[in-house]
């Protein structure tokens, strides 16, 4: 027989012998690997000193069968372990089948072993990390719920601070003076601290002894130590609560380095064995242009070369940065004490520290890596670390180039004009405020054209006509007073709705300088849609008021416009038609020159003079005789005078169609592009 190359290769053999193991049968496996033949002495191929295993087996197989049994013999002339499975197939007679073990099984073996006794050591390690992390979650909760009190008492400030907001003078919103009044209130008796420390140790009234010099220096870096806690718990603070605020501008990567560099400078340390830890700025290989918040990046770098600076004893502190596609990548390198890889996470917690010699000599808050990544995360990018204990670490904060945010408001400023949709001009300096807008309106009919200054606003109002204005008016450094008179003192804009959604309550102050609504923030949705839609109603079908006292031209009218896409108001009187047109907001307004109280003028005073109808197009429909005085007259306020005479469906549909197209016109295009 012969055998196939997977038999010929393969290690497991079988045969028979007698109980004092004389071969009497054999595969040619076997006969290969042990070298032997049918009557061949199966203890002929035993290693020395084995012989005894091999009788046992053979003894004990008679009885029972045998797994697993391992003997050594010769393999292809070599000592090596074979497993035996044995079992009596007659009397007198054993079937025996083998495998030939690795020359390496028993440091598999003890290698699995080995494994295993590392993981049940790595099981109780991570149960115990697991209680620790119970008890440091309760810790948090107690924390949270201690800073949710503290966070109530802010609100509660913040709620007295606006009701004494009239004798204030506002120069940013309300919210943001409330934060920058509480870190004054904490940083100022710190300040004070520090320089009355600074005046002792300089001996300015005279010398100290050494011990009130040790003295002084301790109450200083005291002060020093809670002064950076409060900044970080600050920052974490609004960081965590969205109330962090992003000044997006363009910057040169240069000119933020070497601004770095003067800064850091001063704060390299001299290590203990007298030579200077090196703090060393690559230069960027380009000058990229970056437009996102420099004062965040440049607080990120600040916080990570203060840390390598710490726990750097010799050695050096290096910061390199460069850009790839659209992403912006800086690195902070040392060559410190270094981190355990099991301590990634922990050092991004809260008040997260690896305990070290050098740690409890430099002592730190542990917020300063938890607020640069909430400061990452805010850029847009990430901050993550590589690092081998006692061989230093690498900081890699990565972000774009240009702010997702102000890319998403650059995308919104280009975007095209829709012609079949409502513009609404919103002026508003907080990019969230302009995305929520976009959210609400964009799937009513409205498309969203956002202005983050006065300059801007003004530039777009030059350029199109809106069909509303949503005014902030607590703009970054101005208000928006001025321009909101500047739009209802314009004839060209007067007629623009004006809605002023702000934080400040100022209503009386923003109706009297012609505002159409006023709101304070943050607006409810649905409101402000109800709102738009009255104001501009896109989409919709139009309604048509006719103001007539004569029953039959009403007739005639509904006639003419009953299988048309109009909705129709009907007023026997002009004081009946004014108050119709205030509270519907008609599209077009027919109005007969001669009612039985009044004449056509004092309807389109009344209209004219209330600025929820004043943009209402009129068309004049009459049968009486007009002199030159009052047709120049009507001309200059209405869109068209029509006779009675001459009056037809044809007529009074295209008429109106004229208006309404008018109209749209005036509010949602281009001035002087004629459609």
């Amino acid at each position: 027989m012969t055998l196939s190359f997977s038999e010929e290769c393969s290690r497991e053999l079988s045969l028979v012998c007698d109980s004092d193991g004389t071969i009497l049968q054999l595969d040619k496996r076997a006969e290969r690997i042990l070298g032997v033949q049918v009557g061949s002495e199966l203890r002929a191929c035993m290693v020395a000193g084995s012989e005894d295993k091999l009788k046992t087996m053979l003894s004990e197989a008679r009885n029972t069968p045998l797994r697993n049994w391992e003997l050594a013999l010769l393999a292809f002339g070599k000592p090596a372990t074979l497993s035996f499975c044995a079992r009596a197939a007659e009397p007198h007679k054993l079937e025996l089948h083998a495998l030939v073990l690795p020359d390496n099984y028993g440091e598999t073996v003890e290698h699995l072993s080995s494994t295993m006794s590392q993981m049940l050591g790595l099981h109780r390690e991570i149960s115990r990390q697991k209680k620790e992390l119970e008890t440091k979650t309760h810790e948090l909760l107690k924390t949270n719920r201690e800073l949710d009190e503290s966070n109530r008492g802010v609100l509660s400030l913040h709620a007295e601070l606006a009701d004494k907001a009239e004798s204030l003078r506002h120069s940013a919103e309300v919210r943001g003076r409330v934060v920058a009044n509480v870190s004054h209130e904490f940083r100022t008796p710190l300040h004070t601290i520090l320089g009355l420390s600074r005046l002792l140790l300089d001996a300015s009234d005279g010398p100290l002894t050494d011990e009130q010099q040790k003295q002084i220096r301790f109450i200083r870096s005291s002060a020093e130590e809670l002064s950076a806690l409060v900044n970080d718990m600050l920052d974490l603070s609004k960081a965590e609560s969205g109330k962090m605020l992003l000044r997006v501008n363009p910057f040169g990567l240069h000119d933020m380095i070497s601004s770095l560099r003067g800064q850091l400078r001063p704060l390299v340390p001299l290590a203990p064995n007298g030579t200077d830890v090196e703090l060393v700025f690559e230069e960027p290989s380009t000058d990229a242009t970056l437009e996102t918040d420099q004062g965040k990046v440049a607080q990120v770098l600040r916080n990570l070369v203060s840390n390598a600076l710490k726990f750097t004893e010799r050695g050096e502190v290096r910061v390199s940065v460069g850009v790839e596609g659209d992403t912006a990548h800086f690195a902070v390198s040392d060559t410190g004490i270094g981190i355990g890889a099991a301590d990634y996470a922990h050092i991004f917690e809260e008040f997260g520290q690896v305990d070290s010699p050098l740690q409890a000599k430099v002592k730190g808050t542990g917020l300063g890596l938890p607020l640069s990544r909430k400061l990452a995360e805010l850029l847009g990018g990430t901050l993550q670390v590589e690092s081998e204990l006692g061989k230093g670490s690498t900081f890699r904060l990565s972000i774009p180039a240009c702010h997702p945010e102000a890319h998403e408001i650059k995308q919104l400023e280009a975007r095209p004009l829709d012609p079949e949709k409502a513009p609404v001009l919103v002026v508003e300096d907080d990019r969230k405020t302009i995305f929520i807008y976009e959210k609400y309106l964009a799937n009513a009919g409205f498309q969203v054209v956002p202005a983050r200054n006065i300059d801007h606003a003004r530039n777009l109002l030059r350029q199109l006509r809106p069909a509303a204005i949503v005014l902030d008016i607590m703009l970054d450094g101005e208000t928006s007073w001025n321009f909101l008179a500047e739009v209802k003192r314009d004839p060209r804009t007067h007629e623009i709705p004006v809605l002023v959604v702000t934080v400040t309550n100022k209503e009386q102050k923003a109706r009297a300088l012609g505002a159409d609504e006023f709101w304070l923030k943050p607006v409810d949705q649905d409101r402000l849609l109800r709102k738009l839609r009255a104001l501009s109603r896109p989409g919709s079908s139009a309604k048509v008021l006719v103001i007539d006292d004569d029953d039959r031209a009403r007739y005639l009218m509904r006639k003419y416009l009953e299988k048309e896409p109009y909705s129709l108001l009907e007023a026997a009187t002009g004081p009946e038609g004014i108050t119709c047109a205030r509270e519907q907001r008609p599209d077009v307004i027919l109005l007969d020159f001669l009612l039985r109280d009044m004449t056509a003028f004092d309807v389109l005073d009344d209209l004219k003079g209330d600025p929820r109808t004043r943009g209402i197009p009129v068309v004049i429909i009459t049968s009486h005789m007009l002199d030159a005085t009052e047709r120049q007259r009507l001309a200059a306020e209405t869109e068209v005078i029509l006779s009675k005479a001459s009056l037809s469906r044809e007529l009074a549909i295209h008429r109106i169609r004229d208006a309404l197209q008018k109209a749209g016109v005036s509010k949602w295009s281009t001035p002087g592009v004629e459609h």
